[in-house]
């Protein structure tokens, strides 16, 4: 019997994803699977050393690891109109994008997506990595002016007194019409290729159960969701498992693609072309 470990974030979406999986409620026939979490940088690390049979990582990330892994087509985080958010205690200038230039942000790990899109905003922004759920706490500390938060962070900053400068997913939405993809899953080619598609069959299951089983889903992901209250964790989970997450479908595998060619062009990136596990 085949065991496969999956990799996800301690974070309430990936949790909701992940339910069946992990509490049983899908047929997986003789695979076992044993779940680890580890916050999405780590996560990125682990994947360029192979380390893991199927992991989230952010699609910034990806561009390093075409050769040894696949994208699922479940199990997406897609920021349809909104996703990691800069943000500060000082008052939005006019012109974002001329404000971040020379200026440090701080962020939740170079090899993020969010980190990838800050810099497709304004190149010439300097970074420093703060681990991501202690950004709002560098900010208010005064240690940093402006950060780029994400997971639950999208949601709260405004009731600690912070302010939106620039939302980046919603920013490429205005310039692409399309959704900014935050990360993926992705499995380990060397597994063969009947394994492969029976662990996408399983994690599309799973998500599927998760969406048609929303309140018990929503109760397991809850214990993940660092605080927030409920109707939240809800919002939350919906901005980040949705239709999109069930399969990106062709206008999502176009914005995987836009966004390796941006990441390219700027020099950001190695240029590759997205692979996708068809099962």
């Amino acid at each position: 019997m085949p065991t496969i470990r999956v990799a996800h974030s301690p974070d309430s979406d990936d949790a909701f994803m992940f339910y069946a999986l992990a509490e049983g409620k899908v047929d997986t026939g003789d695979r076992a699977y044993v779940h680890e979490l580890a916050d999405i940088e780590s996560l990125n690390r682990r994947a360029l050393a192979g380390e893991l049979e199927v992991t989230a990582v952010s699609m910034h990330a990806y561009a390093y690891l075409q050769d040894r892994y696949a994208l699922l087509p479940h199990g997406a985080s897609m920021g349809d109109g909104y996703g990691p958010r800069l943000v500060s205690r000082a008052v939005p200038p006019a012109d974002v994008p001329a404000a971040l230039a020379g200026r440090t942000v701080v962020i939740p790990g170079e090899r993020t997506t969010a980190a990838l899109a800050l810099k497709l905003l304004q190149p010439k922004v300097r970074t420093r990595v703060v681990p991501f759920d202690r950004i709002e706490n560098a900010i208010l500390a005064g240690e940093a002016e402006v950060g780029l938060l994400i997971h639950e962070g999208q949601l709260t900053y405004a009731d600690r007194g912070l302010s939106l400068w620039q939302d980046l997913g919603a920013w490429w939405k205005d310039r692409t019409q399309l959704p900014l993809p935050l990360g993926g899953n992705v499995v380990r080619l060397d597994l063969g290729e009947e394994l492969v598609a029976a662990i996408s069959r399983d994690l599309r299951a799973s998500i599927v159960y998760g969406l048609a089983h929303r309140p018990a889903a929503l109760a397991h992901a809850q214990q993940y969701a660092r605080g927030l209250a409920p109707e939240r964790t809800d919002a939350f989970v919906g901005m980040y498992v949705n239709d999109w997450t069930v399969d990106y479908g062709p206008a999502g595998r176009r914005a995987v693609q836009l966004l390796l060619d941006e990441g390219a062009d700027a020099g950001l990136i190695p240029r590759v072309r997205a692979r996708f596990v068809e099962d």
